[in-house]
């Protein structure tokens, strides 16, 4: 690649070097995604899922059709490579596509008016500066 010349874009991610790092975004892959679906004017949501929301199998609530609802699903999974704020969400809807429900297609579209408001936000990758991952998790590998 260093033959070519330099990267900019590679599998729908968008990266832009300058000297003091990297930026890796997405923007251009969501504005696909929202020509894609046709979505209508949104209201931007400021958080990806809403605090009090509880997404469970729903079997009383209306059905939603698969296919679209796992196109959209695709589509998330994707963009979670450079939006590691949105995962979360996207992972709970992503268990629901066996038996999809308008409840679960209501939380996905909170996910794109969140989108809609953050097209730009990106990840940076400072050159020179050491890196140090702090994780933290509430699984208990030692009882399993």
């Amino acid at each position: 690649m260093s033959m070519l010349e330099e990267l900019h874009f590679f599998l729908g991610l968008e990266v832009k070097q300058l000297p003091k790092g990297i930026f890796i975004e997405q923007s251009k892959y969501i504005s696909d995604i929202f020509k894609k679906f046709n979505f209508p004017k949104m209201k931007i949501s400021p958080t990806p899922m809403s605090i009090n929301i509880s997404l469970h199998a729903d079997l009383d609530g209306q059905p939603f059709d698969q296919m679209p609802y796992r196109s959209l699903i695709g589509s998330l999974m994707y963009l979670t490579a450079s939006r590691p704020d949105i995962i979360f969400a996207v992972c709970l809807c992503a268990q629901f596509q066996v038996n999809p429900r308008y409840s679960h297609y209501k939380a996905i579209m909170r996910i794109f008016s969140y989108l809609k408001g953050t097209p730009n936000l990106r990840l940076w990758y400072p050159f020179g500066t050491g890196f140090n991952l702090i994780a933290f998790t509430d699984a208990d590998h030692g009882g399993d």
